[in-house]
């Protein structure tokens, strides 16, 4: 006897219930890294931490606090300091006159952090480098135009979950807003670090903009047109772009004022890198000869990432990368370790842990850190009013 049931129903159930199963997981990951963060923001920095931060000496600080020029410290009931959260360390900067930001007229960087090859460490990196230079001080946006939505997940969201498709790019993208993208900016617990997020639904875009694009190719200069107007208030917008090239990308490249491509140091990752350098001069070429407003970047440079040290064919690689690219590559590599993974897995990355670590995990945040510095050198050689000072560093 025949089954009353529509055709594949079972297999639909079966997918249905993984489907409730991993929301549970995601639920309950993101419940702990909630408890863990707490009010206040991703983590506290020790007085010398913040003192470093805010470019003057622990002394500094304390004769502001004992003057009552900066708040009171926050005391634990030992009556040790509690530790300063990023937003009472930029207080600190306002009140030093040390805040790190673009001159009125030095033009916002944004950087499309891209490589067409998925497994690069893209979303790592763009997560990484958007919490870098908040914690240094600039304003910051981070975009997440990947429906994969890693980026998003990264700052605590459950994408499908949390967040809307009406709250992501995608009115914006086809057109159904034409407000600005201030819709869908929404704060981070990283003072001074806001983000747009993604979920599944933005990947309906790459259908509806491929049918809006044969009419009128201008469609593509939508992205740019929003993000120039939102970096008005930020000094550096990051980009995390899906890992292939489409509509979402295409409008990526057109938007980007600089490029960041994360590079593995493998055959195949490297032949990977060739084949994308020449697929971005054709679409810069193509994207150049149908739209008004000419694709220009400041930079485009290369970034080796998941690197091994003492693995032979990753350092022969690393040294034909580095000779061949010469100053269009990042002077640091980014080291692999497995603290990139157990960060993600609690929903959290290498920035959002203190003190105490292991003996690996300040070996990873030191490495990080020096390739955060060299791509920090890159934005601030963008903004003439950085020059002088960038010399007084020994930065030509």
């Amino acid at each position: 006897m025949e089954s009353d049931a529509p055709k594949g129903r079972a297999t639909v159930d079966s997918i249905s219930a993984l489907v409730t199963t991993a929301d549970g997981i995601l639920s309950s990951m993101r419940d702990l890294a909630e408890d863990r963060v707490g009010d206040d923001g991703p983590r506290r920095y020790r007085l010398t931490e913040a003192a470093q931060l805010a470019g003057r000496s622990v002394d500094a600080v304390r004769r502001a606090e004992a003057a009552g020029d900066l708040p009171a410290p926050r005391l634990r009931s030992s009556g040790q300091r509690l530790g300063y959260t990023l937003a009472e360390v930029n207080r600190m900067r306002e009140h030093f006159g040390t805040q790190k930001r673009r001159g009125p007229d030095d033009p916002p960087v944004i950087l499309a952090v891209q490589n067409f090859k998925g497994g690069v460490g893209k979303s790592t990196i763009s997560a990484h480098a958007a919490q870098y230079f908040a914690e240094r001080g600039y304003r910051v946006l981070i975009v997440d135009t990947d429906s994969q939505a890693s980026t998003t997940a990264l700052f605590g969201f459950n994408p499908d979950a949390d967040i809307e498709t009406d709250t992501t790019l995608l009115p914006y993208l086809i057109a159904d807003r034409s407000d600005g993208l201030g819709y869908a900016v929404r704060p981070t617990r990283w003072d001074g670090l806001d983000l747009i997020p993604a979920n599944l639904g933005l990947y309906s875009a790459e259908y509806i903009l491929s049918q809006q694009v044969k009419g009128d190719v201008s469609r593509l200069s939508r992205l740019k047109t929003g993000l120039l107007e939102a970096a008005q208030s930020y000094d550096v917008v990051i980009i995390d772009p899906p890992p292939a090239l489409g509509m979402i990308s295409l409008s990526v490249l057109q938007a980007a004022t600089a490029i960041l491509i994360p590079t593995p140091p493998s055959s195949i990752d490297f032949a990977s890198t060739a084949a994308y350098l020449a697929m971005l001069e054709e679409v810069v070429e193509a994207l150049n000869a149908q739209t008004q407003e000419a694709v220009e970047y400041s930079f485009v440079t290369l970034l080796a990432t998941k690197v091994v040290e003492q693995k032979g064919a990753h350092e022969v690689m690393r040294d034909v990368m580095g000779r061949a690219f010469s100053g269009s590559i990042l002077p640091t590599a980014l080291l692999d370790s497995a603290e990139f993974d157990t960060a993600s897995v609690e929903m959290r990355t290498v920035f959002e842990t203190s003190g105490g670590q292991s003996r690996t995990a300040r070996r990873c945040r030191n490495n990080l850190l020096a390739v955060m510095h060299d791509l920090e050198v890159k934005v601030r050689q963008t903004w003439p009013s950085h020059r002088a000072q960038l010399r007084e560093e020994g930065i030509a």
